[in-house]
């Protein structure tokens, strides 16, 4: 029984180790990000501009309760987001991704179920990819897609250009689907803002409700430090425009 339990406690510490030394790593985006950009291309990581403005985006929703919390302090704000949706989580929330395209916000495939999109072999990935499209059709017709958990191979690259899709990923990224603090999270934001940076945070139960709480003390923030907050697509078309990803 105490071996079961050592073993379990050393399982929790490594975890916990694993989830502190990302977030080390993640302090430091502005000399890390471009790095990453180099050797993994294809994927949109921030964009070379001298104006304040950055882009904000949301994963993983809709959410019957957070999403609505997130829209909010969107409009208090006068703040515009790109939402990476998961189209099993579209049924009965017509009104809420209505209102979500209403109010001036992007949508963004976020594929059909909540895995790593690397997981898949291309022709499986492929497919996701289309049905997930077919799902959105109601409401518009997405141009930017992000993989599940973030990776990305070659070939997802070249299906995603076949199917007239972007990749994006993003530079500033406060971990929060693994650090449940809306403090650390405002603080890291914060603390990383630049031109062109693109936010990513997530939506869903408690992590949309803190993404709620973060925004309503970043965007303020932001905007006293002179930044629009702007979908991807708009980033995109901010002067000087930042070369399309792998482009």
């Amino acid at each position: 029984m105490r071996t079961r339990r050592a073993i379990t406690i050393s399982l929790v510490t490594a975890a916990l180790l694993i989830v502190v030394g990302l977030a080390i790593v993640w302090t430091a985006p502005d000399w890390l990000v471009p790095r990453l950009a180099r050797r993994f291309p294809g994927c949109l990581y921030q964009v070379p501009t001298p104006q304040k403005i950055v882009a904000l985006t949301i994963d993983d929703g809709p959410d019957p309760v957070s999403t609505a919390r997130i829209l909010d302090q969107l409009r208090r704000h006068e703040a515009r987001a790109t939402f990476f949706l998961i189209t099993s989580r579209l049924p009965g929330r017509s009104s809420l991704i209505g209102r979500l395209v209403r109010e001036g916000h992007e949508l963004g495939n976020h594929f059909t179920r909540d895995r790593p999109s690397i997981w898949l072999d291309p022709q499986e990935f492929e497919a996701d990819l289309v049905a997930a499209h077919r799902a959105f059709s109601p409401w518009g017709h997405p141009v930017w897609a992000r993989p599940g958990s973030g990776w990305y191979s070659e070939d997802m690259i070249r299906i995603l250009r076949e199917h007239q899709y972007r990749c994006a990923v993003g530079s500033i990224y406060p971990l929060d689907a693994a650090i449940p603090s809306a403090t650390w999270a405002t603080q890291h934001i914060l603390r990383h803002a630049r031109p062109g940076a693109i936010i990513i945070l997530h939506d869903g139960g408690k992590r949309g409700t803190r993404t709620a709480r973060v925004l309503a003390a970043v965007l303020p923030e932001l905007n006293k430090r002179g930044y629009r907050v702007v979908t991807l697509s708009e980033l995109m078309r901010t002067p000087p425009y930042g070369r399309l990803p792998g482009g």
